[in-house]
Parts: C-alpha cells; sequence; structure tokens
C-alpha cells in the first residue's frame, strides 16, 4: 500500500482532534492520561501546530483512494539535544497496523527533516517501544542510542 502525508489545514483540525482523541484514549491505559469531564482528553498545544512554525501535523493516507489511515504530529521540543525534531504523536489505526504504514511514515517523517532526532514510545507501551526500536534500528542501521527512554538519533 503507498501512502501519502498530507499536510493537516486549519480548516481540518477538528479531523486531526478526533484522531489524536483515540491515539490518547488507546495510550491511557499506560501513561495515566486522564480525560475530563466532558469526556474528552485534553491536549494543551494542539492549536500550535496551526500557529506555530516549528510544528507540523499530517494526516497519513493510502495514495490511491485518499483513505485515512492515521496522523503524525512533530515537534521541535527536544528533551535531550539542543536542536532537532521528535515525534509528539503517531497513530496509525488499529486496522492497518502491521502492513508496515507506521515505519513508511517514520521514514518518510525522518526523511524530510535532517538533523537530530528524538522519539519517546508511549510510556509503558511495550508494543510502542519495541515498533519505534525496530523502524529507528532499520532507518539508522542501528546507528542510534536509548536515553532515559528516548531514542535519539542524527540523520544528516
Amino acid at each position: 500500500m503507498e501512502i501519502i502525508l498530507d499536510r493537516v489545514k486549519e480548516e481540518k483540525k477538528d479531523v486531526l482532534y478526533r484522531l489524536l482523541e483515540y491515539s490518547l484514549f488507546e495510550e491511557s491505559l499506560n501513561d495515566g492520561n486522564e480525560m475530563n469531564n466532558d469526556a474528552i482528553f485534553e491536549y494543551k498545544y494542539f492549536d500550535l501546530y496551526f500557529t506555530d512554525n516549528e510544528r507540523d501535523a499530517f494526516f497519513v493516507r493510502e495514495k490511491e483512494t485518499n483513505k485515512l489511515l492515521g496522523f503524525v504530529m512533530i515537534n521541535t521540543y527536544m528533551q535531550k539535544c539542543n536542536e532537532g525534531h521528535s515525534i509528539a504523536e503517531f497513530m496509525i489505526i488499529p486496522k492497518y497496523r502491521r502492513n508496515k504504514i507506521g515505519k513508511k511514515v517514520a521514514f518518510e517523517c525522518f526523511d524530510m527533516y535532517k538533523g537530530n532526532w528524538e522519539v519517546s514510545p508511549s510510556y509503558g507501551s511495550d508494543s510502542a517501544y519495541n515498533f519505534w526500536k525496530k523502524v529507528i534500528d532499520e532507518y539508522t542501521n542501528d546507528d542510534n542510542k536509548l536515553n532515559d527512554g528516548i531514542f535519539i538519533f542524527n540523520n544528516k
């Protein structure tokens, strides 16, 4: 399956937020995300993805049909490096997982932004850790390190 990354335009941010809610719900089992009394998982920095040049959000779509398969949110918030990019949020709809779509998306994101990268798998999720370890090891040919649960590499 061929995929494309489609930059989320402000008029579609409600669609992104709904997808983000699914992701935050799924992660809540491990990372302690709490929903508010309106049954919403709040995401403090969400609106900045439409006003801040250092944040990008993309829908993941099937190229041929334009079907929505997931999303990725990238920013420049770094915990270990002075500058670079990090995967803030990443989700492939469960029905489409295990088809190498996530790997393709990650590789495309890494190729879009050269330099330092930090990727923090969802806290407490063995499947997220294993996914990112496998993807990053392959992308970097094992030239990466793990520091306090954060994968770090440079692809200059």
